[in-house]
């Protein structure tokens, strides 16, 4: 089944719907690479896709040892490369709430986080660098 549909409307701008929800998203083009920069570009979204998906990782085991996790962030920057121009490397600072954490609270978070299916498909050669803020 058709998951997800994507429309071309010019100007180097896509809109991208959830089939299921009709939730859409619109992409540009980056100013760095020929777009107007008025949304997240594609590659923005990747990098974002990483960040949620270790957040939601995060709250799944969260939710299954009782860890609070709510008013976690996550701090994403992405760093390009070129020849040929790809998502060199993604950071990512994810900060929790004051709540004194256990080592093994923190190494169950620290587990999802880095087992999240968006960073195991991932290439290897795109450099993923995750800081812990506790």
């Amino acid at each position: 089944m058709e998951t997800i549909k994507i429309h071309y409307p010019g100007n180097l701008r896509t809109q991208a719907t959830h089939v299921a929800s009709g939730v859409e998203i619109i992409t540009d083009a980056p100013l760095d690479n020929h777009g107007k920069g008025e949304s997240f570009s594609p590659t923005d979204l990747l990098c974002s896709s990483l960040g949620s998906c270790m957040l939601t990782l995060m709250g799944i085991a969260a939710n299954t040892h009782s860890i609070d996790l709510v008013g976690t962030d996550v701090s994403v920057t992405k760093i390009m490369a070129s020849n040929p121009r790809k998502v060199g490397e993604i950071k990512l600072t994810i900060y929790f709430p004051k709540n004194n954490y256990s080592d093994k609270e923190k190494r169950i978070l620290e587990l999802a986080a880095l087992t999240c299916p968006v960073y195991l498909s991932l290439h290897d050669s795109v450099i993923k660098t995750v800081e812990f803020k506790y």
